[in-house]
């Protein structure tokens, strides 16, 4: 959750980057083709009845013709602690029928119940087991003291699995089968009270990496928020962390809830940065090892309708060199003062969506 309280430097808006820094001798370019002007998913949609506070983060993929994204909702007050997963489909990106609640948390708030705050779901397919993942992080709640921050803190990666074998086992029901990485003895010096914050795992060379967030919210000013690899022999784990480049390099203060999609010539990661308007991404072109962060602006005019550009919700390959990248903002300018120390506010948080192009010079 990006922070006011974050200590970093504001990285320039572009509409076209990718100059410098890749992994590879192949360096892409993202290009900016299109922004839809205004939310596609937002509480006034029909089937959002009971969501007071909108949308944030989560994934979107294409099953043969059919969209699906899961989200995270904010149902209630606190406005991070009660949540719950909505599964949403669609055929042309503009219109969305809510398909079902996948998990809801207990909204507990006194700190007792490690999932009493529900975020950040993850379909990840794996196609040696012909089954879908579900990844989600897991949090204690209670109220912030001035100095912590207790809305959501350690943090707890949670994988579920598709009863359904296939691709259509999209759908669900998914079933828990345990934590797959939490904080512990092996938690590196800059994570913190927030725990295990994101996970995205993605396939490279018949073993499996992923990267995973923390940030030391036991401290005011909160200094950073970042990511570090981990890796597995399969999704089902062991998980470990890996020491090399931990923290990843692609952002120094601030980076959270990385998407990476496998493309020709590497792999790109999305995620919620500190871009205005926009979102941060990074190149790999070999799935380990990865260049600088660069920014993509989503609002070619600044401010258009998500007043606070929130989380990117991933790649989805529309052919060719084509993408579609769905994203939350809030549609009211937040009052984070308040919603950082009470959990509670006016604005809510809607889903957007553009259309990318994929360049790689040879």
């Amino acid at each position: 959750m990006r922070s006011p309280w974050l200590l970093a430097a504001v990285i320039a808006p572009l509409v076209v980057l990718g100059e410098a820094a890749a992994t590879g001798p192949r360096e892409p370019r993202v290009v900016l083709v299109r922004q839809h002007p205004t939310p596609v998913v937002t509480t006034r949609t029909p089937g959002a009845e009971g969501n007071r506070y909108g949308f944030e983060g989560g994934r979107a993929v294409k099953v043969d013709d059919t969209y699906h994204l899961f989200t995270t909702e904010m149902v209630g007050d606190p406005m991070w602690v009660k949540t719950r997963f909505g599964h949403w489909t669609s055929q042309d990106r503009m219109s969305w029928t809510r398909a079902g609640t996948v998990r809801e948390s207990s909204g507990e708030y006194r700190g007792k119940d490690p999932r009493a705050s529900l975020w950040s779901p993850l379909p990840v397919w794996d196609q040696g087991e012909g089954l879908w993942n579900l990844f989600y992080v897991a949090y204690r709640s209670m109220p912030s003291d001035g100095t912590r921050f207790l809305l959501n803190h350690a943090g707890e990666i949670w994988r579920a699995v598709s009863s359904v074998k296939g691709p259509e086992g999209i759908r669900g029901p998914f079933e828990d089968v345990g934590v797959v990485m939490r904080p512990g003895p092996d938690s590196l010096p800059w994570e913190g009270l927030q725990g295990t914050d994101s996970f995205f795992p993605w396939p490279v060379a018949g073993r499996w990496r992923a990267f995973y967030g923390s940030a030391r919210t036991e401290t005011k000013p909160i200094g950073h928020w970042l990511v570090g690899p981990a890796e597995a022999p399969s999704l089902a784990g062991p998980w470990r962390r890996v020491t090399e480049d931990n923290p990843a390099p692609m952002e120094a203060h601030f980076i959270e809830n990385p998407i990476v999609t496998e493309v020709p010539g590497g792999w790109i990661a999305v995620y919620d940065s500190e871009t205005p308007d926009g979102i941060g991404w990074a190149w790999s072109s070999d799935g380990v090892r990865w260049s600088k962060g660069r920014g993509l602006v989503l609002q070619p005019k600044p401010g258009e309708w998500a007043k606070d550009m929130r989380t990117p919700l991933g790649l989805v390959p529309e052919g060719g060199d084509r993408f579609t990248l769905f994203y939350t903002g809030f549609e009211q300018a937040p009052d984070w003062p308040r919603i950082l120390e009470t959990g509670t506010g006016t604005s809510t948080c809607a889903v957007g969506m553009v259309e990318v192009r994929l360049e790689i010079s040879e």
